[in-house]
Parts: C-alpha cells; sequence; structure tokens
C-alpha cells in the first residue's frame, strides 16, 4: 500500500472511510493536533504523539502509542505485538457500530493527560552486537571509522544488523562492500525509501 499524502486521502482511500472519520471527528474535537505520520493520522500535544487512526483489512482502530498506562475500564485495549512494543495499545474495530463516542473520547482524554503528566515508558537502549567484518573495517580505516561515527546510533543499528544478521561470511562480506558508500555519504541503510 502506498503511503498517503494527506489525512483525507489516506481516510477516503480505506475501505474503512465512514468509520475512521467518526474516529477523525472524535479526535479532532479534542486539543490534540492532527498530523500524518508514516502515511497514517496522528494526533499529537506539544509534539509528542498521543494517539492514531488506521485501517486493515479485517479491522480498523486506535493506537495508543503510551497506552500501557491507560485505566482501561472496558477492557478493549491490547498489545497486538506481545514481547516486542511495551507502551503500544491498540483498540480495534471489526463494525462502526462498535464505536462508542463517549467511550472513545474518555481514552483519549486520559492519554492527553498522561502525555502532559509525561507519562512515558523509558527507551531501553539495545545492545548491538557488531559483527567481525564491521569492526575489522573500521578498525583498518580511520575514513569509514569517522563517517560511521557520525551516523546516528539508530542508523549504526541499522548497518550493524544488516550486516551480521547474514549467515556466512562471504554474505558478511558482500553486504559490508555495499553499505561502505553509504556509510561514507551519511546516509542510512533505508533511506531510499523516503
Amino acid at each position: 500500500m502506498k503511503l498517503a499524502k494527506t489525512v483525507e486521502s489516506y481516510i477516503n482511500e480505506s475501505q474503512w472511510k465512514d468509520e475512521l472519520q467518526s474516529l477523525r471527528a472524535i479526535l479532532t474535537n479534542t486539543e490534540l493536533s492532527e498530523e500524518l505520520k508514516w502515511g497514517t493520522p496522528h494526533y499529537t500535544i506539544n509534539g509528542k504523539i498521543v494517539v492514531g487512526i488506521a485501517g486493515f483489512k479485517s479491522y480498523f482502530g486506535l493506537w495508543f502509542h503510551q497506552g500501557v498506562f491507560l485505566k482501561d475500564p472496558y477492557k478493549v485495549l491490547i498489545n497486538a505485538q506481545e514481547g516486542t512494543t511495551r507502551g503500544l495499545r491498540q483498540w480495534r474495530f471489526q463494525d462502526g457500530n462498535e464505536i462508542i463516542p463517549s467511550q472513545v473520547k474518555e481514552y483519549v482524554l486520559e492519554a492527553v493527560e498522561n502525555q502532559k503528566a509525561g507519562k512515558e515508558i523509558e527507551k531501553q537502549p539495545k545492545k548491538v552486537e557488531f559483527p567481525d567484518e564491521l569492526k575489522e573495517a573500521l578498525a583498518s580505516n580511520s575514513s569509514l571509522s569517522e563517517s560511521f561515527e557520525k551516523l546516528t546510533q539508530g542508523r549504526q543499528k541499522e548497518y550493524a544488523e544488516h550486516i551480521g544478521s547474514a549467515k556466512q561470511e562471504k554474505t558478511r562480506i558482500s553486504r559490508l562492500e555495499k553499505c561502505i558508500p553509504m556509510i561514507q555519504k551519511g546516509v542510512g541503510l533505508h533511506d531510499h525509501y523516503n
């Protein structure tokens, strides 16, 4: 699916057009700002994402970015990726009749207050193992090492995982050789998708 350029185009191209529009009406009737991030509608306060909406093949729903802090009195929130996502919680719907505006607004207002209070799960940096091939290349090439150090930690991690995930040494070396020009340009592994 291609990324939407506007909130309207995202909603209008969805099979859940009317349902997403109903959720949008609730969200835009709060102090949240509407933005398009990663091709989907998100609602923020003070630059922080509070909630997003999206439609999929068999359901549509709300994504509370720090939903782990919500009280969930109606027991509707789920963690879609148990063990992967720590703070994100989803509220899925299969039908527009399931949307009860007062309940949705109750959750959204609580999420806004939580964000204002600074309730956020602290990020836990993941220890990245650098493959030997990358370590050796960085140690033997000061220019490459300097370029690598200028990359964000996220980009460094992408390269390390991409190169290190290959099972065979020759594949790791091949990946490293393809990545070196990108590292020297200061771009991320996936920047060509943007």
